[in-house]
């Protein structure tokens, strides 16, 4: 005889069909599932690798930037010393000009004039004195002419002076400091 199936068929067979699609559909999801856990742990392992170097590099940074402030300070500090020593080693190689200076301003003094006060500004020197008479102010003047070290003596003032006597002269003077080059090498 004949078989003859009556069932529906059609129908287990699209039952079949749905649950082979559901099944694969989940295996298609557990898989898409773990793809995306494997490569979000790959990644923020990455990540996490370059936050490393970052801190890393960022530590490391900050010390060179500490040693560059270190190295600033120093500089500064070196240069402040070269600045020191180069004031003292001029004030070492004018030593011998200020006293060969004084030295000259006693020999050019004749006798009746007096300094009552001397200030220097720069190369300039003012004298303010008291003399005997006017001829010793010209006697001065022409010292301080004929010196090495001193040039362009200006009188300012004379008044009388009758403290000192009928003739005697205060005085207001000025010069400049030109010191002599073989001088200079002396003292040098």
């Amino acid at each position: 005889m004949a078989k003859i199936n009556l069932l529906p068929w059609r129908e287990e067979r699209r039952a079949e069909l749905q649950q082979e699609f559901l099944v694969i559909l989940g295996g298609v999801a557990v898989i898409a599932a773990g793809i995306v856990f494997v490569a979000n742990t790959i990644f923020t392992g990455f990540i996490d690798d370059q936050s490393s170097r970052n801190a890393y590099l960022s530590q490391n940074i900050a010390e060179l930037n500490k040693q560059l402030n270190e190295i600033k300070e120093l500089e500064n500090k070196k240069q402040e010393l070269l600045d020191r020593m180069t004031v003292i080693q001029e004030l070492q190689g004018n030593r011998p000009v200020i006293v060969r200076l004084f030295d000259e301003l006693v020999k050019t003094i004749p006798d009746g004039v007096f300094y009552n006060t001397l200030k220097r500004s720069g190369n300039r020197i003012t004298l303010t004195g008291t003399a005997e008479s006017n001829n010793r102010i010209s006697s001065l003047m022409r010292r301080i002419d004929s010196s090495e070290w001193f040039e362009n003596p200006n009188l300012t003032s004379v008044t009388a002076a009758p403290d000192f006597g009928e003739q005697a002269s205060n005085f207001n003077l000025s010069f400049v400091v030109s010191t002599p080059s073989a001088v200079d090498e002396e003292g040098k």
